[in-house]
C-alpha cells in the first residue's frame, strides 16, 4: 500500500473498477493475465503506467486502474471474523487522534483489517502494538499487512492482552473484543495521561459493562456512538438523470463505538 512512485509496478496492489459494481483488488504480476466476463486485461500493458489509468480490455471495455486506499483493503480483506467497515475504522482515527508517530496498542486482530488502517496512518515513525491470542487469527493479520506493505508498522503478539500489556505510556489503546471491561485496567497502566481509549462492541450489554468499567477506572469523557451509512445510486442516461435514490441496501448496525480519555491523577 506504500508507493514511492505513482507509477503501477509489477508486485503492486492495485484496484481495478468496472462501472457502479466491478471492484476487484489484485496483484500486478509480469506476464499474467486479470480475467472478467467483460474481457481479460494483460498486467503487462499496466505496468508503468500511473494509477488512474483507463485501459481497454480484450473486449473493448473499459477498467479503470487506480492505487487502493485503506477501505479497499478494509473491505476486500478475505476474513473468517466480523470485519471493521470504514465508517468505523475513520471515525477511530478521528477520535482518538491517532496519526503519524502514534503508538497504539491494538487486540482482537482478527482478520488484521483495522490493524492495516491504524498501521496507515501511524506512519512513518509510529507503530501498532497487535495483540491476538487466538493463533490462526495471529497468522492470518500478519499476512493481511504483509500483503498491504505495512507489517514494518506493527509488532504482532500472540498472547492474551488480559494477561498484561507490555507497552507503556502509549498514546492510543483500541479494542474488538467480546469482553473489552476486562482490559481497562491494563489499558490504564498501558497509556499515557490523556491518552485515547475506543472500543467496539456489537450489543449494548457490552457497551453497558464497558461504560461503567471505565468510570470506576481513571477515565473521563466517555461517550458513545452508533454510525449509519446510507449510499445513494446516481444514475445518468444520455446526459440526464433517470434515478436520484438512496440503494435499497446500506450498511446498518456494525457496532456501538465507546471512546474515552485517562485522566491523570
Amino acid at each position: 500500500m506504500i508507493y514511492l512512485e505513482n507509477i503501477i509496478q509489477a508486485g503492486d496492489y492495485v484496484l481495478i473498477v468496472y462501472g457502479d459494481r466491478g471492484r476487484w483488488l489484485v496483484q500486478v504480476k509480469e506476464g499474467e493475465t486479470f480475467h472478467t466476463n467483460k474481457g481479460f486485461i494483460q498486467f503487462d500493458s499496466i505496468i508503468g503506467k500511473p494509477n488512474g489509468t483507463s485501459v481497454l480490455s480484450s473486449k473493448e471495455n473499459t477498467f479503470q486502474i487506480f492505487a487502493p486506499t485503506p477501505a479497499d483493503f478494509l473491505q476486500k480483506t478475505i476474513r473468517k471474523t466480523q470485519i471493521v467497515y470504514p465508517k468505523d475504522a475513520s471515525f477511530i482515527l478521528i477520535q482518538t487522534g491517532i496519526g503519524p508517530g502514534s503508538r497504539v496498542v491494538e487486540a482482537g486482530a482478527g482478520s488484521g483489517g483495522l490493524t492495516s488502517v491504524l498501521a496507515y496512518y501511524v506512519r512513518p515513525t509510529g507503530k501498532i502494538y497487535s495483540y491476538e491470542v487466538n493463533e490462526q487469527f495471529y497468522k492470518k493479520a500478519q499476512k493481511t499487512l504483509a500483503r498491504a506493505q505495512l507489517g514494518t508498522f506493527v509488532e504482532f503478539k500472540n498472547q492474551d492482552i488480559s494477561e498484561g500489556i507490555n507497552e507503556k505510556n502509549v498514546d492510543s489503546v483500541v479494542l474488538d473484543l467480546p469482553q473489552p471491561w476486562d482490559i481497562i485496567p491494563e489499558a490504564e497502566k498501558a497509556l499515557k495521561c490523556g491518552g485515547t481509549f475506543a472500543s467496539l462492541s456489537p450489543t449494548i450489554i457490552q457497551v453497558q459493562n464497558t461504560v461503567e468499567k471505565l468510570r470506576e477506572h481513571e477515565f473521563g469523557d466517555v461517550n458513545t456512538y452508533e454510525l449509519l451509512l446510507r449510499p445513494w445510486k446516481i444514475s445518468i442516461h444520455k446526459g440526464t438523470f433517470v434515478a436520484t435514490r438512496p440503494k435499497t441496501q446500506m450498511i446498518g448496525h456494525s457496532g456501538f463505538l465507546t471512546f474515552a480519555r485517562k485522566l491523570c491523577k
